[in-house]
């Protein structure tokens, strides 16, 4: 019998506590994990083309706060999507919306939550995001980030 692979999750979030908190609840629902404090030290971050085969998919979800150093949430899905990211399920948190940010997200197809959220949400989405998933869960290797593994070493 063949194991069905896990889903896989991405949080960006340069909160510690919040990036442990949401992980925590990715973990408990089978998701393989994978976090950073900032966009691009993130395991996905594309530093060209998508490398990802035709059919899948380096992760199943994306999320993101908004404001984090360096480039923040939505310039991190724009970097995504112009170099080929395929993630449909990405979503983006945030305590302080504007108009502008709110119809900026929307444009890139984010999934929009309002900081403080209720766990309940944030679950609520998921299962939405999982009812449309691929059954077959077609995961892609991750694509390997210099500046995450050589701070890591």
């Amino acid at each position: 019998m063949t194991k069905k692979p896990r889903p896989r999750a991405v949080i960006i979030d340069d909160d510690y506590l919040l990036r442990t908190l949401m992980g925590d609840v990715f973990k408990d629902r089978g998701y393989e994990v994978h976090s950073s404090a900032e966009p691009g030290l993130s395991s996905i971050f594309l530093d060209s083309q998508c490398s990802c085969p035709v059919g899948t998919h380096c992760t199943n979800i994306i999320i993101t706060d908004i404001n984090m150093p360096d480039m923040t949430g939505l310039e991190f899905i724009e970097h995504q999507k112009r170099n080929g990211c395929k993630v449909q399920n990405i979503a983006v948190m945030s305590g302080g919306w504007t108009d502008e940010k709110i119809e900026h997200a929307k444009r890139l197809g984010c999934h929009i939550f309002e900081k403080p959220f209720k766990i309940v949400e944030i679950e609520k989405w998921l299962d939405n995001c999982e009812r449309k998933s691929d059954p077959d869960n077609k995961l892609s290797g991750l694509p390997i980030n210099t500046i995450e593994s050589t701070r890591n070493k």
